[in-house]
């Protein structure tokens, strides 16, 4: 038996009823004009040969003394995990965002390996879908798209001769002891090389945060920390189900703007959202005087595992009390520069550490002891995608959609995956809290569009 770690063990721990807390991906396939009718029939009669499992498909939880393990399971059902099943007519994209509005909802049972996959056929385009949920307590976002296009392939010949994703081999986690806590250590190991080395690795942390009190004191917009964040419609506790959307966008598109700007395609797509963010809050005569707060993910991966959370957080403000597009967007990338230049001085774990003091000025907001701010108003989450054209299982790869979680708090979630010709947006929505969530798929168009005008 392998002990989770506390990220992992934290996800786990933090589930309820009104909040499920895994994620997943809905994956878009095109067989190609002469691929059969039963295309998908036949694909999903191959995958039930597949019976065996590889970590962390195999890993079952199981509890002992209070603690949380992961364990191979050694009676392994596909049966449960895998499924295949039909839309609606007349099997619209529509059908298919509320099949996986619904399916997203369900818990996984825990008796089972914390993952279940859905072969979805019957879209009237002649594509078919998969979406697979797994829980955030076995992977983040960087693994769970590394697991995936393990089991792809750049040609649709080569995709046909690997095996079904739960059974694509991958690393097994095998860290060394590091001088600060991090999300794959939690043992007296870690606390004795701590304490031996305790001071060497603190005082890069203490520099960057006086570096950031000093900021703070002189006012830098650039500088954000937990609590600052304007309460508003996407802060309420949430409902039990939820809401899914689904958009592409133009890569080509997205790295012009950024080219003219000297901007990263991740500065522009922030720009994107917080322009979305803005008509949308406005339309409800709800969108706040101070900018919104993203919670933005950074992946602190090593590189040695595949499976896990390595991931800490950095906040950025959106700059959504700016009218102007381009003001707007220079404002985000000024913020983002300021954040990743604090993020260069420091190690991996360091910076985890200095992430999650920066969080402490808002434990008043997460207590809920605070009515006009909040730590966060939503999590922004950009993750790279394939940089080329890949297949699965004879069929080429046309979307990559993340479907991520919701907590109390925070009832809306962008996650956006960018691929060398589109940049594909997956918004989870509380069904209750945030109506409407579909219209942010336009405003974030909206958005490209207006940075597109500023560099005619």
């Amino acid at each position: 038996m392998k002990r989770l770690s506390l990220i992992d063990d934290t996800f786990l721990r933090f589930e309820s009823r009104r909040q499920p807390l895994h994620i997943g991906m809905l994956m878009l396939f095109d067989p190609g004009e002469n691929a059969p009718a039963d295309f998908a029939a036949k694909l999903a009669e191959r995958l039930r040969q597949s019976t065996k499992s590889e970590a962390p498909f195999n890993h079952r939880l199981v509890r002992s003394k209070g603690l949380h393990y992961w364990k191979e399971d050694e009676e392994f059902d596909l049966a449960h995990h895998f499924a295949h099943i039909a839309l609606p007519k007349p099997g619209r994209i529509r059908e298919l965002l509320a099949m996986v509005s619904r399916v997203h909802c369900g818990h996984l049972d825990r008796a089972y390996p914390l993952w279940r996959m859905y072969l979805i056929e019957g879209i009237e385009d002649g594509r078919f879908a998969v979406y697979l949920k797994i829980h955030h307590s076995m992977v983040d976002g960087v693994s769970g798209i590394k697991m995936l296009l393990k089991a792809m392939a750049p040609t649709a010949e080569e995709s046909l001769t690997l095996p079904p994703i739960w059974e694509t081999l991958t690393k097994k986690s095998g860290h060394q002891a590091l001088p600060l806590p991090s999300p794959a250590n939690g043992s007296l190991k870690v606390l004795r090389a701590v304490a031996k080395d305790g001071m060497n690795s603190v005082k890069p942390i203490w520099r960057e945060l006086r570096s950031n009190l000093q900021d703070l004191w002189e006012r830098n917009p650039n500088i954000v920390v937990g609590g600052q964040a304007p309460r508003c419609l996407l802060n309420q506790k949430v409902s039990a189900t939820r809401r899914f959307a689904a958009q592409s966008y133009s890569t080509p598109r997205i790295k012009a703007i950024a080219k003219h700007f000297d901007a990263t395609l991740n500065d522009v797509v922030l720009a994107m959202c917080a322009s979305a963010l803005r008509h949308y809050l406005d339309d409800f005569k709800d969108l706040p005087a101070k900018p919104l707060i993203a919670a933005v993910p950074v992946s602190v991966r090593r590189g040695n595992s595949d499976f896990g959370n390595e991931v800490a957080f950095t906040l950025t403000h959106l700059a959504t009390y700016i009218d102007d597009p381009a003001e707007r967007l220079i404002a985000i990338k000024s913020c983002m520069d300021y954040n990743k230049n604090q993020l260069r001085k420091l190690s991996p774990d360091q910076s985890l550490v200095h992430a999650a003091l920066k969080l402490v000025p808002g434990g008043n907001s997460l207590l809920g002891l605070s009515s006009d701010t909040t730590l966060a108003n939503l999590v922004v989450s950009h993750v790279p995608g394939p940089r080329q054209d890949m297949y699965w299982q004879g069929a080429k790869l046309s979307g990559l959609y993340p479907v991520s979680l919701l907590i109390d708090g925070s009832a809306l979630n962008i996650t956006l995956i960018s691929r060398h010709d589109f940049v594909d947006v997956g918004l989870i929505a509380c069904r209750k809290s945030v109506p409407h969530v579909q219209r942010l798929l336009q405003y974030i168009e909206d958005g490209l569009c207006e940075l597109e005008a500023c560099i005619k």
